[in-house]
This record gives C-alpha cells, sequence and structure tokens, in this order.
C-alpha cells in the first residue's frame, strides 16, 4: 500500500486488536489450493442453535482475481478483482445473487500522499459512497461521504485523522453524521511489535453515553498469541490463538460479564486447516 492508505484504515489497527478474531460461535474453516491458482474454502459455522455452511473458490491470474461463494441459503456471492488497470488503481466488482439489486462496483486510488475510493450500486437510482485520504510522514486526514440518489439526501458522513509511528498509532473519527466521536491508541511494547496495549473512548452524543475499552496483545512464542480486552460495562473477554502448522490456526476465546457473575460465560471455538 502506498501513501496514507485508504480511510477505512484510519483506526484500523484499534480495531482490530479490539474486535478481530474474538467469537462466539464455533467454525471450522478448511482451505485447499493448486498450482495452477485455484484454492477451495470449506466452512461451517454454529451460532446460538443454527448451523449454515458455504463453499467458496478462489482463482488468481496476473492481477486477477475471481472470488465465488455459495452458501446453504442459495446465495451465490461473486466478486471480481483486478489491480492496476492503470497505475496505483485497484477495480472491485461483487454481486450477491439472486439480488440481482446488490452489484456494487469500488474504484480505488492510491499515491504517495493521497487515496480517493468510491462505491456505487449497480441499480436504478443508487447508493454512491466516496471517500479520500491526504497525508505524508505519518499523519493522515481523512472524510467519507454516502448520498442516496433516490432521496437526494446524505446517508452518512464521516471524518477523521490519524498518527502512525513505529512505536505508536493514534486516530480521532467524527462518525455517524456526527453524533458518534471515537478515539483509540496503540502502543507497541517493543520494536518487533510483540506485545501491544490499545485504548479507545468513544462518545455518543445524542443519548449522552461513553465508552471505554482497554486491551492488549502478547506472542508468547512464534506460534502462540493471547488478547484480553475490559469495557467500563464491565465485559471482559480473552483469547488464545495457536499456530498448529503453518497457516492452521486454532483460535480459542471466551467472554463474561464481570458485573454480573451469575450469567453463563460465551465461549467461542474457530479451526482454520491448511493442508
Amino acid at each position: 500500500m502506498k501513501g496514507p492508505g485508504l480511510f477505512s484504515d484510519i483506526g484500523r489497527t484499534a480495531k482490530d486488536l479490539l474486535i478481530k478474531d474474538y467469537t462466539c460461535d464455533q467454525k471450522l474453516t478448511i482451505f485447499t489450493s493448486s498450482a495452477s491458482g485455484v484454492a477451495l474454502t470449506s466452512a461451517a459455522v454454529k451460532k446460538g442453535g443454527l448451523y449454515s455452511f458455504d463453499v467458496g473458490t478462489q482463482y488468481k491470474y496476473k492481477n486477477t482475481l475471481i472470488d465465488v461463494k455459495i452458501d446453504t441459503d442459495s446465495n451465490i456471492s461473486t466478486t471480481l478483482t483486478m489491480a492496476e488497470i492503470l497505475p496505483s488503481t485497484k477495480i472491485i466488482s461483487s454481486i450477491k445473487l439472486p439480488d440481482y439489486n446488490s452489484g456494487k462496483l469500488e474504484v480505488q486510488y492510491l499515491h504517495h500522499h493521497a487515496s480517493v475510493a468510491s462505491v456505487v450500486a449497480l441499480k436504478q437510482n443508487p447508493l454512491v459512497e466516496l471517500s479520500g485520504t491526504v497525508g505524508a510522514q505519518g499523519i493522515a486526514f481523512g472524510a467519507e461521504a454516502g448520498f442516496d440518489t433516490a432521496s437526494g439526501t446524505f446517508t452518512k458522513y464521516t471524518a477523521g485523522i490519524g498518527l502512525t509511528k513505529p512505536e505508536y498509532k493514534a486516530s480521532i473519527i467524527l462518525a455517524d453524521k456526527g453524533d458518534t466521536l471515537r478515539a483509540s491508541y496503540v502502543y507497541h511494547l517493543d520494536e518487533m511489535q510483540k506485545s501491544s496495549v490499545v485504548a479507545e473512548i468513544v462518545r455518543r452524543f445524542s443519548i449522552n453515553e461513553n465508552t471505554m475499552t482497554v486491551g492488549g496483545q502478547h506472542a508468547l512464542d512464534p506460534q502462540t498469541t493471547v488478547k484480553a480486552r475490559l469495557n467500563n460495562s464491565g465485559k471482559l473477554g480473552a483469547l488464545l490463538q495457536h499456530e498448529l502448522k503453518p497457516k492452521s490456526i486454532l483460535t480459542i476465546s471466551g467472554e463474561f460479564d464481570t458485573k454480573a457473575l451469575e450469567r453463563t460465560p460465551k465461549f467461542g471455538l474457530a479451526l482454520a486447516l491448511k493442508p
């Protein structure tokens, strides 16, 4: 990635530390691939008392990637990604059948000091989203907006600033049409970034609510990572992730309410296998 990255990258590190890989479901994923560039993915998920399955295939040829997925609800999701058709440009087209109005076309342009991304729904009176970021030397300023051509109204507008240094990352984002202010800070405790701590504060002005979450992760060894998070509502989550063999990962996570210990804790298990 060149330059300041996309607007969606602002605050992404903090979000990943606090959310990514935490789950209360049971999931099994199996990956297989061939030398010709074809990859096959099979996944089974148990969420509550419901089961779902999907099968996907990917084919990569030069700068083009085709991704097709079929699930148990008879949905067929197709994504076509083409990179470098023009310099520093990526085009992503997707549709989820049988909903013919779900088609989207996204264009991304990444420059050394700026980036622009646009998403257009492929239907009559589409929703249009546009975002842009400028920056240099670890500082990025960005904004995004969504416009409904059918009603002639803005569906969203967001602005943010991000600061990235080798030892820390910080961001402030004003979202939800100015109703939500989100500030996050990530600090790496060592040069290899094996241990990191994160703090996030979210202020919702319309309901006068503040949410603060702190967390961290630590690599016990090259194959094992632990994570934890706690918010001011008393929700404590923890995660253990272990690489059983190259690219085959076992994840065990749990969450419980420290202010209501009589409630049953939530547990999740995910196993991703790549023979």
